[in-house]
């Protein structure tokens, strides 16, 4: 049995010892020795909620690994209007490897923590070792069918499933030291504005609120605040989703 690394038993560095996000992110690829050339270059940053991240076609200077909190990918049209896209979760990659300039927006949906990496240090690593260009290529393709999942929820899905499968999403996705499979209940505070989950789901912010209310009632989650959200039984929520 392959025993976790940790802040206990390893030889990585001190910037890597607390993250969660290493292991199963592009760094789990890398041994202690690569860990540490990575480390010379790497910075961590701590931006609040509504902060932008990435400009549309900003030049790509550097990419960044997201240890904690959300991001919120988007583009906008010529009209001004804006299209939330995608988010972001501890450890995905933010950024585009190999291109010259950004294709999105990315913007904090949370008060999120950044492990930045310069374009051209990450980019020689890669030629250096197969494994961080395959766990790359593995993390784009999960990024791609999880895109996909969410074409068929934005197709096919009742606005109530809709909703329900954005939680979803959120409760299994925004602590990164918790595995999916495992858990049976969840809390969370909601990383997106009313306004937001609306643009992303393709609904209303009204629908979106009346959905919300209609969850509470059968008690499939609870609401402090307005912003903290309590799922007492994931299999529950889990079955609303579609």
């Amino acid at each position: 049995m392959t025993t976790r690394k940790d802040i206990h038993n390893s030889e990585i560095p001190v910037l890597c010892k607390s993250c969660e996000a290493r292991h199963r992110g592009i760094c789990g690829a890398l041994d202690s020795d690569q860990l540490i050339e990575l480390a010379k270059h790497t910075r961590q940053v701590k931006q609040h909620s509504g902060a932008e991240l990435v400009a549309d076609s900003e030049e790509v200077n550097s990419y960044a690994n997201v240890m904690q909190g959300v991001v919120k990918l988007t583009k906008m049209l010529s009209d001004g209007r804006q299209q939330v896209i995608g988010l972001q979760f501890a450890p995905d990659f933010l950024g585009r490897p190999f291109a010259t300039e950004s294709k999105m927006s990315a913007e904090a949906a949370s008060d999120v923590s950044l492990c930045k990496i310069p374009r051209k240090a990450l980019e020689a690593m890669m030629k250096e070792s197969p494994e961080l260009e395959h766990r790359l290529l593995m993390q784009t393709l999960k990024e791609l069918d999880e895109a996909r999942d969410w074409m068929v929820t934005l197709g096919r899905k009742t606005a109530a499933e809709k909703v329900a499968s954005f939680l979803y999403l959120i409760a299994t996705h925004i602590d990164p030291s918790l595995d999916p499979d495992e858990m049976t209940s969840a809390k969370f505070d909601l990383p997106l504005t009313r306004v937001d989950i609306a643009d992303f789901l393709g609904l209303t912010v009204e629908t979106v609120s009346r959905q919300l209310t209609k969850l509470r009632k059968d008690d499939v989650i609870q609401i402090e605040h307005n912003r903290t959200f309590i799922v007492p039984s994931m299999e529950r929520l889990e079955l609303r989703c579609g």
